[in-house]
């Protein structure tokens, strides 16, 4: 017993010792994203909501739209209410601003251009093309298209702020650049289940992003970027899905412009 009080006593000088505000961030990520994984995700959507909806015409809609505003709330505003109330800090230092807009456009439209050039030549194959956009109403409707990746950018303006502006400008100043690859983790981690190519890219996308959020000290572009992707890589499928055209070449591509039109 004496034993167990002594190690008691040190643990609790240990937690005396410790950053508040470190130890608030990690747990508010644990917290927050169980909150998500387990009350406004999809499979909760299906396990306890979805029969409710099954006369809609696209009850799989609703059930993304349910996961897209549920994390939006779970990530953004009680992020957002952590900051304010808990932290008392400025939002802004948390990359709610443009920062160095000059760098960070400039370095979007590059990362964007090159991920364009690797979309086409992976969404080539045909069993990656068919999973995307995941919603597959969305792949023979446009203005269910147009809804879903409404939705997505909903979705990923809170994903971004919870990885490159919560997490990672919370723990910068303790961890310097090393927060970078400290957020990278969990989204890492968060993307298993995906295609193989998608989870072990978001290793370096990670990475990237969170090196780009610090240089212009805003999320703002991780958010342009990560949607700018996820929209090509949507639509692309789509075009080679409803013209089953899965080449690379110039034919390839003016069948599918032709499917705008």
């Amino acid at each position: 017993m004496k034993k167990l009080t002594q190690e008691l006593r040190k643990l609790v000088f240990i937690t005396k010792e410790l950053d508040k505000k470190v130890i608030l961030i990690f747990l508010s990520v644990a917290i927050l994203q169980t909150l998500s994984f387990y009350f406004t995700s999809r499979r909760f959507f299906r396990e306890n909501l979805f029969q409710y909806f099954q006369t809609y015409s696209d009850p799989y809609l609703i059930e993304y739209f349910y996961w897209f505003i549920g994390d939006f709330f779970t990530f953004l505003i009680l992020g957002i209410l952590i900051i304010k109330l808990v932290f008392k800090e400025n939002l802004f230092d948390y990359g709610f601003r443009l920062g160095d807009y000059k760098l960070g456009f400039f370095l979007t439209v590059i990362f964007i251009a090159i991920m364009l050039v690797l979309i086409w030549f992976v969404s080539a194959s045909q069993s990656f093309a068919q999973k995307y956009p995941h919603l597959s109403g969305a792949k023979l409707n446009w203005n269910t298209f147009l809804i879903y990746e409404t939705g997505m950018l909903i979705y990923m303006f809170s994903w971004e702020f919870m990885w490159r502006g919560f997490m990672l400008f919370g723990l910068e100043k303790k961890f310097g650049y090393y927060s970078v690859l400290i957020q990278m983790i969990p989204f890492v981690i968060l993307h298993n289940g995906k295609p193989f190519l998608e989870t072990f890219g978001a290793i370096f996308g990670g990475i990237a992003l969170g090196i780009l959020a610090l240089r212009t000290r805003s999320f703002y572009y991780c958010v342009i970027i990560h949607i700018g992707v996820m929209f090509s890589i949507d639509f692309v499928s789509a075009l080679r899905f409803r013209a089953d055209e899965y080449g690379i070449g110039i034919e390839s591509f003016i069948n599918l412009i032709k499917q705008i039109f």
